[in-house]
């Protein structure tokens, strides 16, 4: 009999234990603590994040038109030259040497056309032998422009204003002429102004419009912020994946999953530290206001209504109540999020507690749920 009493009363400790810790549960939800943040009010930037390439506005690769050895360079890298001065000179024995020829071949056809033009005119001498005569005359002398052309393509001038950019080749090199490859002598660049080219994604591009202002950094100064402009976006992607008729299209289409465009950035660099092919972190300013309302990302929620903020007041007795504000939302910053509409006010506490669908344990269906029964 005593052991049966045991029982009982380890059945009824057990049971009043439950409903201890059930009633700890309830109470616990019941004063639930938010963690919160203000709402302010800002100035609100949204930015385009993009890595691009230094360039100068104009550039230039100097090749010769002829083909023969380097045999003097009068620039060095870095030195200024202006449009029409001789950077370099060419070897041009051989091409002096067929513009002699050239000379003679046409002394002898002028002579023979004055001498058939003389008898031409007394009759000794027909229409045809004196025409011959004359495209013989008319052959020759183009044969010597065009050697002449050749001696003065030996001297290499600069096309336009800038710096010389980079090594120039050595006297000695051979210097190929040709519309595919030909040996570049030099490369003359207009540094004082410089672009950066950049490559912009296709799920951001349509946010950069012409005009719109940048700032940028490159790894050569770290602590300073350079200021840029978009001057142009390029209409067709990098690699042109639209067009179907090329083949390499075709691949690079299968093989790059992300599009991207160009746009290119007019920077001034009033210092001259900018360098071509230094590498540019762009943040383009998409949008921008001041003076907004603003709650942050992490506080918003949205439900079948739409957006909403649970505005966090406390009760008489110094407990957190949370009472969900629909809002309508602007422009969206890194961390903060534009209010266009709604009854929030600077200084309100709104809740950035993330919930992750809790189960309550003090309901289900609305209903107290009792003890465990007892096992009989």
């Amino acid at each position: 009999m005593k052991w049966k009493i045991l029982i009982v009363l380890v059945l009824i400790i057990g049971a009043a234990t439950g409903y201890y810790f059930y009633n700890e549960t309830v109470e616990t939800t019941a004063t639930k603590t938010y963690e919160t943040s203000k709402v302010t009010r800002m100035d609100l930037t949204k930015t385009v994040s993009a890595t691009g390439t230094v360039q100068p506005r104009d550039s230039v690769e100097v090749s010769g038109k002829v083909t023969a050895r380097i045999k003097e360079i009068l620039v060095e890298e870095n030195d200024h030259v202006t449009a029409g001065q001789v950077v370099a000179i060419l070897d041009g024995k051989d091409f002096e040497a067929k513009l002699d020829q050239a000379n003679f071949t046409l002394t002898n056809a002028r002579q023979k056309l004055e001498r058939t033009k003389r008898l031409y005119d007394i009759g000794a001498k027909s229409l045809e032998e004196f025409q011959d005569a004359q495209y013989e005359y008319d052959r020759a002398k183009s044969a010597v422009e065009l050697a002449e052309d050749d001696v003065n393509q030996t001297v290499i001038t600069a096309p336009m204003d800038g710096v010389v950019v980079g090594e120039p080749k050595t006297p000695g090199t051979m210097a190929v002429q040709g519309s595919t490859n030909p040996t570049v002598i030099m490369r003359i660049a207009d540094l004082s102004e410089k672009l950066v080219k950049a490559k912009v994604d296709e799920t951001d591009i349509g946010s950069v419009k012409v005009g719109e202002l940048a700032t940028f950094t490159v790894d050569a100064y770290p602590d300073k912020t350079f200021d840029a402009e978009v001057t142009k976006i390029s209409q067709t992607d990098t690699t042109n994946s639209w067009d179907t008729s090329s083949s390499s299209s075709s691949s690079n289409t299968s093989s790059n999953a992300v599009i991207y465009y160009y746009v290119t950035f007019n920077a001034p660099d009033n210092e001259n530290l900018l360098l071509p092919a230094m590498t540019a972190r762009l943040d383009i300013i998409v949008g921008q206001v001041r003076d907004a309302l603003c709650v942050p990302i992490a506080a918003l929620k949205t439900d079948a209504q739409g957006s909403y903020v649970e505005k966090i007041t406390k009760d008489a007795q110094g407990k957190d109540v949370a009472e969900k504000v629909y809002i309508t939302v602007g422009l969206y910053g890194e961390e903060f999020v534009e209010v266009t509409s709604g009854t929030l006010n600077p200084g309100d506490d709104v809740s950035t507690t993330y919930e992750a669908g809790e189960k309550k344990s003090s309901s289900q269906g609305g209903m107290r749920m009792g003890p465990p029964p007892m096992m009989r």
